[in-house]
């Protein structure tokens, strides 16, 4: 289960699907060194994103 407070990085390890995921809601920048330390719930905040929705679809 993918949790707010993991890492980018660690989450498409987890689930490949999530790049499609991340991607289509406005995470362009993936493989970026921000991707490598910060966390969902922080890119979330930053790409203004609901954090919530989000969880959903990855963990759908």
């Amino acid at each position: 289960m993918i949790t707010k407070d993991m890492i980018i990085t660690d989450i498409i390890k987890e689930n490949p699907k999530a790049v499609q995921i991340l991607m289509g809601n406005g995470m362009g920048c993936l493989g970026c060194p921000s991707a490598q330390s910060e966390s969902l719930e922080q890119a979330a905040q930053i790409h203004g994103l609901d954090l919530e929705k989000l969880l959903e679809e990855l963990n759908g």
